[in-house]
């Protein structure tokens, strides 16, 4: 599994990219390993300001269907357009081409809180 050391990652298992003000955010490998094949990604929340820890959004693999988590309080700018007709680059590449949404961080303190790779790593046993 891979845990890129400059991410931050949530114990709900979603990552944060962070870039000035911005972040990137999508599930993890480790996430999307657990899912299986992932089939749809249904956001609704763009414009919306999501509080840390409130639901933005959900993610369905074949099986089930699970929430996504903000990791900051954040609004959301764009989603992944390319995930409406390629749900599976969650699977393929979660860090890159599979990421979720883009959001603009209302509180960059609340990054601090997040886990580090090596923390994440160890919560899911890796």
């Amino acid at each position: 599994m891979n845990f890129p050391s400059e991410l931050k990652y949530t114990k709900d298992h979603e990552w944060l990219r962070i870039e000035g003000n911005e972040a990137y955010i999508g599930i993890t490998d480790f996430a999307q390993r657990e899912l299986g094949d992932i089939v749809y990604i249904d956001i609704n929340t763009v414009g919306d300001e999501v509080s840390k820890d409130e639901v933005f959004g959900t993610v369905e693999a074949v099986k089930t269907v699970s929430d996504l988590f903000m990791p900051v309080t954040a609004t959301v700018t764009e989603t992944n357009a390319a995930l409406n007709d390629n749900p599976e680059l969650v699977n393929s590449d979660p860090y890159g081409q599979g990421w979720m949404v883009k959001v603009a961080v209302s509180d960059l303190s609340e990054v601090e809180g997040l886990l580090t790779s090596d923390a994440y790593k160890a919560l899911v046993g890796a």
